[in-house]
C-alpha cells in the first residue's frame, strides 16, 4: 500500500487501457503507479498523462514496482500467461475480456482460482438496465423465460485489422466478431439464463476474406433449460449500432437496448430509461466500467468475493470455447 491507496499497474496501453486508467484515477482508493507496453511511446504517453512510471514489459515493471494489483489490457493470447505470472508474485489480477481464448488456456486460468483475486471485465453486468432485468427474471414477475434473442451489428473494416499485429488471427485473437465484440452479449445471455445444455454455431467471413483468418459473423443457437436462445453477431455492418437483447417471458417481452428497457405486455409498453455514469469509453461498449472496476477494489478491501470472478464466468467461457470448437468447421468448410 502507498498510504491507504491500492497500488496498481496497467499492462497494455491501447484504447481500452485509457478507460481503465480513467476509472482508476476517478475512484479515489487506487493509485496508478506504473504502466507497461511493448510500444514505448504508448507507455510514455500514459505515464505522462497519469503521473506514473513507464516500462516496456510486465517483467520489467514487476522487477521494480511493488504492486497490489495489475490490469491486463493486452492482446487476448497474453491474458492467461500474464495472470499466471502475476499470481506467482501474489498480485491481484483484473483482466480484460476474454480471460482465456481457448479451452487449454481456460484450464490453466481455473487452476489459479483461490491463489490471488482475479476479476474479469464483463462491465455490462453492472449496467442499470441489466441489473433491473436480472431482478425481474429472478423474481418471476412476468412468469418463466420462454426464450431469448440478441443482435450485435457493428462495423470493423480492413484497417482495424491491418493496423494491428494481433487481431484477425486464431493464435493471438482466438476468434473474431464473437470473442472480441459480442462476447459481452454472450455473457449477459448466459449470466441471466444459465449454462447452455447445447450450442450450435455457424461462423462466416463475409467481407474480410483474405484479410483475416477469423469470423466477421457468427450465428449461434443455444439450448438453455429447454429454452431457445439465439445470438447473431457481425462486424460487417455500416455502423456500431446499439446491442439489442430481448427476453420472451410468459406475460411480457423484455427488450434491452442502449440505456433503456422496454417491457411489453398486452396492456401496453412500459419504457424505462436509466441514467448511467459517464461513458468513459465508446458508448456501445456499455456504461459499466466505473462500477465494475470500483466493485473489484471494494471486494479487495472488504476481503469478499468479486461478482465477476473466475467461477462467475465459467458458464460464459465454456459456451464461448464450445462455440469455436464446432464453429470453426463451418468457417473452413
Amino acid at each position: 500500500m502507498e498510504g491507504s491507496l491500492i497500488k496498481v499497474g496497467i499492462v497494455g496501453c491501447g484504447g481500452v487501457a485509457q478507460v481503465h486508467a480513467a476509472v482508476l484515477n476517478a475512484i479515489g482508493e487506487t493509485k496508478l503507479c506504473a504502466c507497461a507496453d511493448v510500444k514505448p511511446e504508448r507507455a510514455a504517453a500514459m505515464a505522462e498523462k497519469y503521473g506514473c512510471r513507464a516500462y516496456t514489459s510486465l517483467e520489467e515493471m514487476l522487477s521494480v514496482e511493488q504492486l497490489d494489483a495489475v490490469h491486463l489490457c493486452t492482446p487476448h493470447y497474453l491474458h492467461t500467461p500474464m495472470a499466471e505470472t502475476l499470481a506467482a508474485h501474489g498480485i491481484a489480477v483484473f483482466t480484460e475480456k476474454p480471460p482465456a481464448m481457448n479451452r487449454a488456456q481456460w484450464t490453466r486460468l481455473k487452476a489459479l482460482e483461490g491463489k490471488v483475486p482475479i476479476g474479469i471485465c464483463f462491465q455490462n453486468r453492472y449496467n442499470q438496465n441489466t441489473v433491473f432485468i436480472k431482478q425481474l427474471i429472478a423474481d418471476g414477475t412476468y412468469g418463466r423465460v420462454l426464450g431469448a434473442r440478441a443482435f450485435v451489428t457493428w462495423s470493423r473494416g480492413a484497417g482495424y485489422y491491418q493496423d494491428s499485429d494481433w487481431r484477425g488471427r486464431w493464435d493471438t485473437e482466438g476468434g473474431g466478431a464473437l470473442i472480441n465484440q459480442a462476447v459481452h452479449t454472450l455473457d449477459l445471455l448466459v449470466w441471466l439464463l444459465g449454462r447452455p445444455d447445447r450450442v450450435e454455431a455457424a461462423l462466416q467471413n463475409h467481407h474480410l476474406r483474405g484479410i483475416i483468418e477469423v469470423e466477421d459473423t457468427a450465428e449461434i443457437y443455444m439450448d438453455i433449460g429447454c429454452k431457445p436462445v439465439l445470438l447473431y453477431a457481425t462486424t460487417a455492418y455500416a455502423q456500431n449500432s446499439p446491442v439489442m437483447i430481448e427476453f420472451e417471458l410468459e406475460k411480457a417481452t423484455l427488450r434491452l437496448e442502449d440505456k433503456s428497457l422496454e417491457i411489453r405486455t398486452p396492456a401496453g409498453v412500459d419504457r424505462h430509461v436509466f441514467t448511467e455514469p459517464e461513458t468513459l469509453g465508446k458508448g456501445y461498449w456499455g456504461n459499466g466500467h466505473l462500477p465494475c472496476i470500483s466493485d473489484f477494489y471494494a471486494s479487495l478491501r472488504e476481503r469478499r468475493a468479486y461478482q465477476n470472478d473466475i467461477g462467475s464466468v465459467e458458464n460464459t467461457i465454456e459456451a464461448l470455447v464450445s462455440i469455436y470448437e464446432q464453429g470453426k468447421v463451418s468457417l473452413h468448410s
